[in-house]
């Protein structure tokens, strides 16, 4: 609890660290304060359908991250609350190392060691650590302990967070306004913008697959993805052979190429061929649904791409 001040919420703090997880704050705020106003509590979470979350997800990406959220908000929701340690943070769905620790430290006030990138950026300059990054993750880890305090820990976790991010940034430092620039060994030897050093990235694999946009009067088909994998879970015009599903056209009909879409995954970068047809039979697999039904907020960043080329041809 801080000073003088009402105890944290646990479910915001976890809400937000599992928002924030591959993306930025800037991205994350309109979601988190959507989600909030719809669902203020752990409990009207884990009440909600699985379609309506993930439909409010969509956009944010990395969708396993919300399947593991519903599981989360249901498991917290079966025990009564949070865990306040966190090896019982841990054993919930969706939690690993660094959410826990941010949890325990911030809601908790648990003496843990809270890394996120900010805070590697933040030790390997203090320290000076010429290891590149992702090997020197343990060492990084391992210095940052160290330096934790018994004595509100949650406090001083997000100003380490709060440091790197705003003044030990990772493109030209503020290492004059930095409260502890005399303690740190990469700024008395001048090399603070050169770390923390990066094993260079191999170049992301190509992919190409195909979707079909197969529409019946002022219908459009749309099927839900496997709960696992890619896009998991989400709403999708059906595709094939991008993700590793070796499927035909959705139904018959004089398919045309109208263009293609490219999208970044965090493995792989995909070219998809955006094909148009009027159904001429029955269609094999998905569901038609309305033009003036589908919302093009609830459905995934790959699939938003695809409905905005389509527009010009669908008349929407």
């Amino acid at each position: 609890m801080p000073p003088g001040g009402a105890p944290a919420d646990p479910y915001r703090i976890w809400l937000s660290e599992v928002m924030l997880q591959q993306t930025t704050v800037a991205a994350v705020k309109a979601y988190f304060l959507r989600f909030t106003a719809l669902w203020p509590d752990i409990r009207s979470l884990a009440a909600a359908s699985d379609a309506q979350v993930m439909g409010e997800w969509a956009g944010l990406g990395y969708y396993a991250r919300a399947r593991n959220l519903l599981a989360c908000a249901r498991a917290v929701a079966d025990l009564g609350g949070f865990p306040d340690t966190r090896a019982g943070l841990m054993a919930l769905p969706g939690i690993g190392h660094y959410t826990s620790a941010a949890i325990a430290a911030i809601a908790f006030d648990r003496p843990e060691t809270v890394v996120d990138g900010n805070v590697e950026r933040v030790v390997s300059r203090l320290f000076a650590v010429q290891t590149p990054l992702p090997r020197a993750k343990p060492d990084l880890v391992a210095l940052a302990e160290t330096l934790t305090p018994a004595q509100r820990p949650g406090d001083y976790a997000q100003a380490m967070m709060d440091l790197g991010a705003t003044i030990c940034t990772p493109r030209k430092p503020v290492c004059a306004l930095c409260p502890i620039n005399a303690q740190c060994d990469a700024h008395r030897q001048g090399i603070a913008a050169d770390l923390p050093r990066k094993t260079p990235k191999a170049p992301k694999p190509e992919r190409q697959g195909v979707v079909w946009l197969a529409r019946q009067g002022d219908a459009l088909l749309l099927e839900h993805r496997p709960p696992k994998g890619l896009l998991g879970g989400t709403l999708t015009f059906p595709s094939a052979g991008w993700d590793g599903r070796d499927l035909p056209p959705p139904g018959p009909a004089d398919w045309r190429d109208i263009g293609q879409v490219r999208h970044v995954f965090t493995h792989f970068s995909l070219d998809l061929t955006v094909c148009l047809g009027d159904l001429t039979g029955n269609p094999t697999r998905a569901e038609l649904i309305p033009l003036r039904h589908i919302d093009r907020e609830a459905l995934p960043g790959l699939m938003r791409k695809v409905w905005d080329m389509a527009q010009p041809h669908l008349k929407v």
